[in-house]
């Protein structure tokens, strides 16, 4: 069985103690590869090699087209191994084929895109009191900067950290989750193919603790940036205080998807199942609060259950799948705790609430598409990001009183409207304390586009021009054109 390596400085090397850990298909637990499982002592390499890269290789001499001409060609390595890329990523994440197909297809977009913005102008030049001056900024790379990605979307995730990092000029350090390895090797292999040199981009294969924790509490890093919960990420902000290095944050949500008696019916129906149920709920944007108007909620319900128990759930691989399984046993656990507690707190299970061992089923951690209604407002499953396939609804009968049900969050990551009224819709967006907002769809995300959320969802932003800047540092260059003594002391 194939062994997953770690790649520092341009080399394929195991963690220093030998050890590996099994990666499983999340649909019948079946091990599926090794992976090397490294300590702090390997993450320090990785370090060493990418501090070396930066500071004296030829990547910290590199030129915008030439970081371009590198991207380009990965986008184009990604784009011909797409097909494989899917069927990986839904091997060891679970999750449907077709949406693992759409994982690839933006991840080599993501590479295209920040291929293009690489050679794109990056300063400004000011018009200052002294004619004799010329005042300039110029943007250039942080450093070396780690990059810790979740397990949900294995490409996608680790694409989003490099291409904006390596385009800006860094040497980055990617930790994928130690769930979740199996892409980020293959990405791996085709950076080396693409041309570039050893120690721009390692790869170290781990737990958060100790390969994490190491690499944000590094003084030789000079960013992190992290995607995942808010208990590692509060971590992650402390460890980085050292050096008082750079932070970018993506820390999850409670989205609500608000939807008005007077939304296209049938489109509303389907994006509050697509909002919760694609990833099978493990989405960090998921609409996990669908805050339905009163007057439509005795026909919305029980056509929301019933499309819901009609959701096909099964191995990602199969075509017909609509929904597969929660990425570990574990998990599988922890979001069937979080429907035990909603049970005991007194809220109504609508449909769903079950684990799925029918089958085939019975080997993997399937769990039903869940819906909740009659919620207390301080329920755990009202407030906490369940990460799993659980929707819980709240109705209301004011516009002011949806704005309040969808604030009342500590998380501010994405959410959604759903009405005809165009003016209505921008006044509740406008009101909406989130970063990523939709009218009438929910879901949608592009390169070209920010992606982060207020409150406690992070701190930062991803994609768009927006993700290449929090990979740079600004230096402002100020030029006499008129050299000589200002006779400031006389006596010289």
């Amino acid at each position: 069985m194939k062994t997953l390596l770690n790649h520092i400085n341009g080399q394929w090397v195991a963690a220093r103690s030998g050890a590996t850990r099994d990666i499983l298909n999340p649909a019948d637990n079946k091990v599926i590869a090794k992976a090397t499982d490294s300590g702090a002592a390997d993450a320090e390499d990785a370090v060493t090699a990418a501090r070396e890269a930066f500071d004296q290789g030829p990547w910290g001499k590199s030129t915008g087209p030439e970081r371009a001409e590198k991207l380009f060609a990965l986008a184009s390595l990604v784009e011909k191994h797409a097909e494989e890329f899917a069927r990986l990523d839904t091997l060891n994440n679970g999750k449907p084929l077709r949406e693992a197909r759409y994982d690839a297809a933006d991840a080599a977009g993501c590479f295209r895109y920040y291929a293009g913005l690489a050679s794109k102008p990056q300063g400004q030049t000011y018009s200052v009191s002294d004619p004799n001056m010329v005042c300039l900024t110029v943007r250039e790379p942080i450093g070396v900067c780690a990059q810790i990605i979740p397990w949900n979307y294995p490409l996608l995730m680790a694409v989003w950290k490099l291409a904006p990092g390596l385009a800006a000029g860094n040497a980055c350090i990617l930790k994928p989750s130690e769930m979740t390895p199996v892409s980020a090797v293959k990405l791996f292999e085709l950076m080396a193919e693409a041309g570039f040199p050893p120690g721009a981009a390692n790869l170290i294969l781990g737990p958060g603790d100790p390969v994490g924790s190491t690499l944000a509490a590094s003084d030789r890093v000079d960013k992190v940036a992290f995607t995942g919960g808010g208990v590692t990420g509060r971590k992650i902000m402390s460890a980085a205080t050292g050096n008082l290095k750079k932070v970018t944050l993506e820390l999850g949500g409670k989205s609500p998807n608000i939807v008005f008696a007077d939304a296209d019916f049938e489109a509303a129906l389907e994006f509050a199942m697509f909002g919760i149920f694609a990833g099978q709920g493990e989405v960090c944007s998921a609409g996990s609060r669908l805050i339905l108007e009163r007057k439509i909620a005795e026909k919305f319900l029980p056509r929301l259950a019933g499309a819901c128990r009609k959701i096909v759930v099964g191995d990602g691989a199969d075509a017909e799948t609509e929904m597969g399984p929660l990425v570990s046993r574990a998990h599988m656990e922890k979001v069937l705790g979080y429907i035990k507690s909603g049970l005991d707190e007194g809220a109504k299970l609508l449909c769903g609430g079950h684990r799925l061992e029918n089958g085939p089923l019975a080997a993997g951690n399937f769990v039903e598409p869940t819906v909740f209604v009659d919620v207390p407002p301080k329920a755990r499953i009202m407030k906490e990001e369940i990460f799993g396939p659980v929707l819980v609804v709240e109705l209301f009968d004011t516009e002011e009183e949806a704005i309040a049900k969808a604030n009342d969050t500590v998380y501010g990551l994405a959410g959604a409207v759903f009405t005809s009224d165009g003016a209505k819709a921008h006044r509740v967006i406008k009101r909406l304390r989130a970063g990523i907002t939709w009218i009438n769809t929910y879901h949608p995300t592009f390169n070209e586009a920010p992606w982060g959320g207020y409150k406690q969802s992070g701190i930062g932003r991803e994609l768009g021009t927006y993700g290449f800047e929090a990979y740079t540092e600004v230096k402002q260059i100020n030029i006499n054109l008129a050299p000589g003594r200002i006779g400031w002391f006389k006596n010289l």
